[in-house]
């Protein structure tokens, strides 16, 4: 199972009212399948262009690693050489820090995974439980 694109649509738009509600910096939020493909992205007026590959980058290590990424800040930090490792494997494309997170739907199947930037990496992930949340999924941050 993946996730479809209204599914996409419903965390992107709740993510982003979350990020309104706590007065956050403008948000990029992409949303990628359980392959890692794009399945939707938005970045708010004021985000700076660079925006989508962090948010891609975010999801992607989320997707590729199995694992949110505040668990993969926290395998950067214990194991330097390994993320490297593994970052060089996916050409750069990891970004290990919160705002990377895993999807799962209600028997806990990996769906996809969603990459939040904008603001601090914390309030990132904030924004993205409570967009997927909303949508009726399970949040691994």
């Amino acid at each position: 199972m993946t996730i479809s694109l209204r599914k996409a649509r419903t965390i992107i738009r709740k993510t982003l009212d979350k990020g309104h509600e706590l007065e956050l910096k403008p948000l990029s939020v992409v949303v990628l399948d359980a392959g890692g493909h794009v399945q939707a992205f938005e970045r708010e007026d004021g985000a700076s262009p660079g925006r989508f590959a962090i948010a891609h980058g975010k999801a992607y290590g989320a997707i590729m690693l199995g694992m949110g990424g505040t668990a993969q800040m926290a395998r950067a930090e214990q194991q330097a050489y390994f993320m490297g490792a593994v970052n060089g494997l996916f050409s750069g494309q990891v970004v290990p820090v919160p705002g990377g997170v895993l999807l799962r739907d209600k028997k806990g199947a990996v769906v996809g995974a969603v990459g939040v930037t904008g603001d601090t990496s914390d309030n990132d992930a904030a924004a993205a439980k409570a967009g997927i949340e909303a949508a009726g999924l399970t949040a691994e941050i």
